[in-house]
């Protein structure tokens, strides 16, 4: 077992794009777990647009990460050395491990994953974060209905991709919000019936054209114009989940609603936001319903792993607001 724990660590407040000087990359010492803690030497770690939160000075779901703390993110990795009974050295496990080669938990914050059923990348995927969210806001929040119209913006990205597959598997007709031709081409090949390049086509008309009946399901990871096109665009009693705005994590200065957000009322939609930490007991339930889809290869996602370990981070985390990543971001460590 290797003697030294990398570790990247907040240095300042990131005013737009986090940059590298907002990092501070260390090494201490692997710690000794004390009593009823167990050691887990990280094997993956997740790269997620909600960290840009986290690293703000300002209340949220979670307490903001303070200067100096390792950052804060989900990983998953093995159980190396154990004091406590429910987990044995050797045990994969998934948690918030941070970004570090190896943390220490209670057992309170992790929990084992089987990866004879999945490789232990994937509990970062579709059966982690990007699965879990996307099933729990479009089936809990979005309340798809067979023949129904699902847009997805962000489509392309882990969350995305998987909104627009599960709601196929449940009879939907998918239109993807993606920028760029090969990321466009990629929902064609999962299965969404049509693909809007932003980055070349004009939302309004494209939407427009695609969505004759109006959007049953709006499921929104970017925020700004596309909310606003959707909500233009709404069929009657039509759900918006929000899930993110990735487009705006970066901004400096105070931001303004979707200017369309009266459409809400003569279409009697509904516009609601969502965390997956709300459906953690329900985790169980949701993994066993993608298990099959997983089987059958009727969902799947690509993995975006970059290798270069704890050092590779800062460098990393730009490319989700960038669009740089293809499939779900992490940094392999082991």
């Amino acid at each position: 077992m290797s003697q030294t724990n990398h570790q990247a660590r907040l240095a300042a407040r990131p005013k737009g794009l986090p940059k590298l000087e907002d990092w501070q990359l260390m090494e201490e010492a692997v710690p000794t777990p004390g009593a009823e803690q167990v050691l887990v030497r990280n094997h993956f770690v997740s790269i997620d647009p909600t960290m840009r939160g986290w690293m703000n000075d300002a209340p949220g779901y979670l307490p903001p990460v303070q200067i100096g703390d390792v950052m804060r993110a989900l990983t998953v990795g093995e159980v190396v050395a154990s004091n406590n009974a429910a987990f044995e050295i050797g045990d994969h496990v998934a948690g918030m491990g941070g970004v570090q080669d190896y943390s220490v938990s209670d057992g309170t914050d992790i929990f084992k994953v089987d990866t004879r059923l999945s490789p232990l990348e994937n509990y970062l995927n579709t059966l982690g974060i990007a699965g879990l969210t996307a099933y729990s806001g479009l089936m809990f929040i979005g309340e798809p209905k067979a023949g129904d119209t699902v847009l997805v913006s962000g489509a392309a990205g882990s969350v995305g991709a998987h909104v627009g597959q599960i709601a196929k598997i449940k009879g939907c007709r998918v239109i993807g919000v993606a920028g760029g031709p090969d990321k466009c081409a990629y929902l064609k090949d999962v299965g969404f019936d049509e693909a809007i390049d932003y980055k070349s086509e004009a939302l309004y008309p494209r939407v427009a054209e695609t969505c004759p009946n109006g959007v049953n399901v709006f499921f929104d990871n970017v925020g700004g114009e596309i909310l606003d096109v959707a909500l233009a665009n709404m069929a009657m009693h039509g759900r918006i989940v929000i899930c993110g705005a990735i487009s705006r994590y970066n901004a400096e200065a105070p931001l303004p609603g979707p200017s369309n957000y009266l459409a809400l009322i003569p279409k009697r939609a509904r516009m609601e936001g969502f965390l997956y930490f709300d459906y953690r007991n329900r985790w169980l339930e949701m993994m066993q319903a993608m298990a099959p889809w997983i089987a059958d290869g009727s969902l799947t996602c690509k993995n975006d792993i970059v290798s270069g370990g704890v050092a590779a981070f800062p460098s990393t985390l730009p490319k989700l607001f960038t669009g740089e990543n293809f499939g779900k971001l992490m940094i392999k460590l082991v």
